[in-house]
């Protein structure tokens, strides 16, 4: 158990919170495995050319990456007032999140289990 006051141990873990600009989509439809594909892509990259990579990018999580993206950096100007020719993705990651199941009907009777796979996504971004 953690010694001190309630306020101590709160601020305490205030002061160690993470102040970094970030955006977060919860329960999105794309798989963890897929999602990463273009994470690698942008990690480390400044905020412009991640924007157009993701652009022209034909993989259906590039349209949901770079619309997080997009709130990240919004996060950054609106609540931190940072400018956005200093930003790049300091990080971004995909965890698992549920799997829906489903079944679909085969030959002689059988059925077959059809996992359609969710994750939630994470884009960090910070100044350089």
């Amino acid at each position: 158990m953690a010694k001190g006051h309630r306020s101590q141990i709160k601020r305490e873990r205030n002061a160690q919170k993470d102040t970094r600009p970030s955006a977060k989509v919860s329960y999105a439809r794309v798989p963890v495995q897929k999602a990463c594909f273009v994470l690698d892509a942008i990690r480390g990259k400044d905020v412009k050319t991640a924007l157009g990579i993701l652009a022209y990018n034909p993989r259906y999580a590039s349209t949901v990456i770079e619309k997080l993206l997009k709130s990240a950096v919004a996060n950054a100007e609106n609540n931190n007032g940072m400018s956005i020719d200093n930003l790049y993705v300091a990080e971004c990651y995909a965890n698992k999140g549920p799997t829906m199941k489903r079944v679909r009907p085969r030959a002689q009777g059988r059925a077959y289990r059809i996992e359609k796979r969710m994750s939630h996504i994470t884009v960090v971004l910070d100044q350089r």
